[in-house]
């Protein structure tokens, strides 16, 4: 959603209640890093975490950064949990932690399965590309009745370069045709048009969230965070509904986490006072206010004007 501090248009502020008692301690080192619009995944439940507002909305999720697909057998097919152990007994085909995930995967992954994507995969593995993963998931869905193709209109878009959009219709040509040779009727893709590809793309560059940290417990996230310094530990992106409409601070007051897979979770970063808006911060907060304001200003559009970037810190 629309996420700028400039005076832009942004949908209602999400405010503490005190209804929901959302403390907890800092996360300190664990915070997240950029989730950088311009680039898919790698890098998508404590007791003193919150209920979980964040994840209602959860739309959905891929993986495999260094893949060329958008699974992993190393993680979930749907929620990217990682799997138990070391080994790698799904070879050729992706994991699935659960039945619920498998069975609530069932259409798309039907989808998905029949095509051969070996020519987008090389498009994209060979440029770098990675939310076009998202966009050929999200197009399996679509078909498959899981989602509509608006699904995602009530997102604010990434302003997009004339470059940019050069790029974008080389991969949707890649993937209609694709579609057409895996011989799916028309009726079935008649969403599959240009303006979509690129409408879709633009919202998943600003809202996608990196999935970096998997743990089983809050303690395990914070023993995590020291290694997650000097190693990616990111499996995913995820899209979701709620989330994306949490505003932009340098300094924030909340932070969203993720443990075991994508479901996400609102942590506070210190005492929130009544009716005060809980904002995120969309990068890396230890970077100077001169490289935040180079990334917020190119990837999301806005110069951010919060306290912290006013004082020059």
């Amino acid at each position: 959603g629309p996420r700028s501090l400039d005076g832009l248009r942004r949908p209602r502020s999400l405010r503490y209640s005190p209804h929901r008692h959302w403390r907890g301690p800092p996360l300190g080192a664990a915070s997240r890093h950029p989730p950088f619009p311009l680039s898919l995944p790698r890098g998508e439940r404590p007791s003193t975490c919150p209920p979980s507002p964040p994840n209602q909305g959860f739309i959905f999720a891929t993986n495999g950064v260094n893949c060329i697909s958008d699974w992993s057998p190393q993680v979930c097919y749907r929620c990217l949990k990682r799997k138990a152990g070391k080994g790698d007994d799904s070879r050729g085909d992706c994991y699935f932690c659960s039945d619920a995930c498998r069975e609530h995967a069932e259409g798309f992954h039907g989808i998905q399965k029949k095509v051969d994507w070996s020519l987008l995969d090389d498009h994209c593995s060979s440029r770098g590309l990675k939310y076009p993963y998202m966009v050929r998931r999200l197009a399996c869905m679509v078909i498959s009745g899981d989602v509509g193709a608006d699904c995602l209109d009530i997102l604010q878009p990434a302003q997009l370069h004339q470059g940019t959009l050069i790029e974008m219709e080389e991969e949707f040509e890649l993937l209609k045709s694709t579609f057409r040779k895996a011989g799916f009727q028309e009726e079935l893709t008649t969403f599959l048009t240009k303006q979509w590809y690129i409408n879709i793309l633009a919202r998943i560059r600003v809202n996608a969230f990196r999935i970096e940290l998997v743990a089983s417990s809050y303690e395990d996230l914070l023993s995590s965070a020291v290694a997650s310094v000097t190693c990616d530990a990111s499996v995913g992106n995820a899209v979701y509904m709620l989330p994306s409409f949490y505003n932009h601070d340098c300094d924030p007051n909340t932070h969203i986490v993720w443990l075991e897979n994508a479901d996400a979770k609102l942590k506070t970063l210190r005492d929130i006072d009544e009716g005060e808006e809980l904002r995120i911060c969309y990068i890396d907060t230890s970077m100077d206010v001169n490289a935040r304001q180079k990334i917020l200003t190119e990837g999301f559009g806005f110069q951010c004007r919060c306290q912290r970037c006013l004082s020059g810190d």
